[in-house]
């Protein structure tokens, strides 16, 4: 696909269970989708092709067109003593690391047992079939 543009969307996450994972009204904050830079899988741009503003979109992605499949290799265990002594570790705190780059990359604490501390580095919705609410607010130029 060739076409190159930007959208600000109102985007609502809905899991398979039909609960909400991710809601742009409830934060006021409109996400901008770049369509065809490769930010974005091939099936969800394709979903956006030709929508304009005003537009309602609604698709379901299966894991490998959303987030990705959980990844194993992803999946750490690391001793107790490699967090402050003072952090409450219990399964679902969320736990920022020093990526490569510098950026924090944020891990989510799946389980302690003893001194080791299961961390998962995957998108929480990897491995998840999505659906996706959409409103085009805007398309954006970036001119």
């Amino acid at each position: 696909m060739s076409e190159k543009r930007s959208l600000l969307c109102h985007m609502v996450i809905l899991l398979e269970d039909g609960s909400t994972a991710e809601n742009t009204r409830a934060n006021h904050k409109p996400v901008r989708l770049n369509i065809g830079d490769g930010s974005l899988s091939p099936a969800f741009d394709a979903q956006l092709s030709g929508l304009v503003v005003g537009d309602k979109h609604d698709f379901t992605l299966a894991p490998i067109d959303a987030f990705g499949e959980v990844n194993p290799d992803n999946i750490y265990y690391l001793d107790r003593t490699r967090f402050p002594a003072d952090m409450t570790l219990e399964p679902g705190v969320i736990v920022g690391f020093a990526g490569a780059n510098g950026a924090e990359i944020p891990g989510i604490v799946r389980e302690v047992a003893g001194d080791s501390v299961t961390v998962d580095m995957n998108h929480p919705l990897a491995g998840q079939t999505l659906t996706f609410q959409l409103e085009v607010l805007q398309e954006l130029n970036d001119d």
